[in-house]
């Protein structure tokens, strides 16, 4: 048994202060207030660990990363185990591998790659959980860093034609996009059960289709690099989709005549919106407006890390195979295309309370909770008795002092 006592636990209704918990066999054996004091359960002598002044949160769970510490997912061999080994140290204990528009031989290799790291988990990485591909069905305007000739028409895709079936255009797209648009498909549906959110456009011909093509396979289906209009949005929720992309980047701006897709996903309870929380995608102001209007219990925090996470400003490193550069705020392809964030979920997490004011519990209920929920992680993303241990340590600042998944210590600052 481990007990971790004196610090601040971040509950799901309120902060206990002090508490003290305690793990056993991998999940939360205890939860009870003041220091560890009297017989802890099942009668054993625990390791303790001192934390006061410390705080405890639920492990931090990023459902749209795409890299950290020079590593990208599609770098291909063990691409996704190097970004879940390197997590732990940014609180995150589980995370969807997420994949800009690519051809399928390299979908194929990075989601064997993650049904390999879910089957096999590596000791103190991040769980694997399955990915998040920004699909090749998005809006060639909209697309931002996402390579144009990977780009598909979902018409053509769902038709089975053998030509490249470019959205937006027509014949074929050049070298790196030698594939037909039905090949993407096959290789979802080979891999259904390793792919847990596809983003899409659905105001692309034969988008609607694509919506319930894919909900019959069991991924989420998620709206974003899309030009759609409020009521194109709201005809694809109707056909199932439940999650929105990086609610505001690489989409019409809200307006007060013509709310398109971010008005929509606002105002649909059914959707959990994205927000990337490093106060440059999203200004602060309007990061406060979206948790106001969808509850924090509709909003996933993510970071759309990128391989230049991590990593100093100037350094050079990856998207897709495309070169970026790390900037102060983000990082940027070299003709200067927004390509990502350079965000960590410790920083997001701190920016949550402290340049959005929301209260720790708030920000718990963003970074861990309401992801865990959405991706029907059952007994994760909070602190409960008998909920699984994976769980951050963070010091006043809410920097990461220790990472815990399912009850192992999995980093330790020191």
């Amino acid at each position: 048994m481990i007990v971790l006592s004196g610090a601040e636990l971040v509950l799901p209704d309120r902060i206990l202060t002090p508490g003290t918990l305690a793990i056993e066999n991998g999940r939360i054996a205890d939860i009870r207030p003041g220091g560890a004091q009297g017989r802890m359960p099942s009668g054993h002598s625990p390791s303790l660990f001192a934390f006061h002044g410390h705080y405890i949160v639920p492990g931090f769970i990023d459902v749209h990363v795409h890299g950290v510490d020079g590593f990208d997912s599609l770098d291909g061999n063990t691409a996704v185990r190097s970004i879940a080994a390197r997590l732990p140290r940014y609180g995150v204990t589980a995370f969807c591998p997420t994949t800009v528009a690519c051809a399928p031989d390299a979908l194929r290799l990075v989601l064997d790659q993650v049904r390999s790291a879910r089957e096999t988990a590596d000791p103190r990485s991040a769980r694997v959980l399955p990915a998040h591909l920004e699909s090749n069905f998005i809006n060639p305007e909209y697309r931002g860093a996402q390579p144009m000739g990977c780009l598909r028409s979902p018409r053509a895709a769902l038709d089975g034609e053998t030509g490249a079936g470019r959205a937006g255009a027509s014949g074929r797209a050049g070298k790196t996009g030698e594939f037909a648009a039905s090949d993407i498909l096959r290789e979802i549906e080979r891999a259904a059960p390793d792919v847990g959110i596809v983003t899409l456009a659905p105001e692309l011909e034969g988008g609607l289709d694509l919506v319930r093509w894919v909900l019959a396979r069991g991924p989420r289906v998620s709206l974003g690099h899309s030009n759609a209009t409020y009521d194109e949005a709201l005809a694809a929720i109707a056909a199932g989709a439940r999650h929105a992309t990086h609610l505001f980047n690489r989409m019409p701006p809200l307006g007060h005549r013509a709310p398109g897709l971010a008005g929509a996903i606002l105002q649909t309870d059914e959707v959990a919106a994205e927000l990337i929380c490093d106060g440059f995608h999203v200004h602060p102001a309007i990061v406060r407006m979206a948790i106001a209007a969808k509850r924090p219990s509709r909003v996933l925090a993510i970071t759309d890390g990128t391989a230049a996470s991590g990593l100093p400003v100037g350094r050079r490193a990856r998207l897709g195979g495309q070169p970026i550069t790390v900037g102060e705020s983000a990082a940027f392809l070299d003709d200067g295309t927004l390509a990502g964030s350079v965000l960590t979920m410790d920083r997001a997490f701190q920016g949550l309370v402290g340049r959005i004011g929301l209260s720790p519990v708030d920000a718990a209920t963003l970074c861990s909770t309401t992801p865990a929920r959405e991706l029907g992680l059952v007994g994760h993303g909070v602190l409960a008795p008998d909920a699984v241990a994976d769980l951050v340590v963070l010091d006043a600042q809410f920097s990461v002092v220790q990472t815990y998944i399912a009850g192992q210590l999995a980093y330790s600052r020191t």
